[in-house]
């Protein structure tokens, strides 16, 4: 009995020692991933701007003198020939009396002379030199009377008072801007484009404007425009083309001093979209991605960057919206490898 039971473990352990060890299984490596299409997509250069009036007029006294009355703020609502400011009339209303004496004591002396004339007492040129004088005298009459009127400012349009230039008791010259009015009717919107984006943008291209203040209520918050003004010099301090952008339809309603974003529609039709820039296996001088499939196996994809920016790579061409790639940690894996997807940034913020 004894023996039997030694043949049969001496048997299990020989059964036992034959087979082989399965192997390990093969640990994936995770991967961040993102579906293409879910970034924001890439229709053209976008730029932020204020709401301005087509026509600006810097008001200001035609001649010099002490404002003694302001009647309005900024902010403003004028109507042609509104009062805004007066200057202190005495300097001109004394100018003025000057004037009309002398413009009195030459017409009795034409007056006078004519008279003379008339009767041979006096030659015909003394006579044309008193003429001469009144007409002078007439004409500085009419000077002075002007600069009198010169001391009220008034609005020659309709529009709303946008800046303030100068106060009650302070002494301007002649041309000094006081007031900087906003003129009723088109409105634009002033940009300032950077060196890097001059190049692409030419006069009479359509662009898209979106008013910050009408998206938050969900109405009229796109407008249609198209760039007008250019200027070919750059600031010289913040190095920016400075550009307008004249809004068509309902910006005429739109209210001054609102934000709004410019974007530039792009002429290339094609379909776009931005991708990480950790998304990018770069190749030489070719670009490719790493696309994932329905197993989990990643394969290598060349694309065509069309731009680098600060939030991502533009692609041109390569990927269809709804692939999934792998969107960091490119350099790790090898074609036909299986990964474990993973969505988002890892636990401690890096990407894996």
């Amino acid at each position: 009995m004894k023996y039997s039971v030694l043949v049969i473990v001496l048997a299990s352990v020989v059964v036992g020692c034959g087979k082989e060890s399965a192997p390990p299984a093969k640990n994936e490596q995770p991967a961040l991933t993102q579906i293409v299409g879910t970034a924001v997509s890439d229709d053209g250069n976008v730029f932020s701007g204020e709401i301005r009036a087509r026509y600006e007029t810097q008001l200001g006294f035609r001649i010099g003198g002490k404002i003694i009355e302001r009647l309005v703020d900024a902010g403003a609502r004028v109507k042609p020939g509104q009062v805004l400011a007066r200057l202190d009339p005495a300097d001109s209303s004394l100018q003025a009396s000057s004037a009309q004496a002398q413009y009195q004591l030459a017409l009795e002396d034409a007056t006078r002379y004519r008279e003379l004339r008339s009767k041979h007492f006096v030659s015909q040129s003394a006579l044309d030199a008193k003429e001469a004088a009144l007409k002078a005298a007439s004409a500085q009459a009419g000077l002075a009377g002007n600069q009198t009127l010169y001391t009220v400012l008034r609005a020659d349009h309709a529009g709303v008072i946008a800046a303030t230039l100068a106060d009650v008791g302070q002494v301007v010259s002649a041309g000094q801007p006081v007031f900087r009015l906003a003129q009723d009717g088109e409105r634009e919107v002033a940009i300032s484009i950077p060196e890097t984006q001059f190049a692409k943008l030419k006069i009479g291209m359509p662009a898209d404007v979106a008013l910050w203040a009408a998206a938050e209520k969900n109405a009229g918050a796109h407008i249609s425009g198209r760039l007008r003004e250019l200027v070919p010099v750059a600031d010289p301090a913040s190095r920016t083309y400075a550009a307008r952008v004249s809004l068509s339809g309902d910006g005429a309603r739109a209210e001054l001093g609102m934000t709004a974003q410019v974007r530039f529609k792009s002429r290339d039709k094609r379909d776009r979209m931005i991708v990480p820039l950790t998304a990018i296996f770069q190749q030489g001088d070719q670009a490719a991605v790493w696309i994932v499939a329905a197993d989990r196996s990643v394969s290598l994809r060349k694309v065509e960057v069309a731009a680098y920016r600060d939030n991502g790579a533009v692609i041109a061409s390569g990927l269809v919206a709804g692939e999934r790639i792998v969107s960091a940690g490119v350099h790790k894996l090898n074609a036909g490898e299986k990964i474990r997807i993973v969505e988002g940034e890892f636990p401690d913020g890096s990407a894996q």
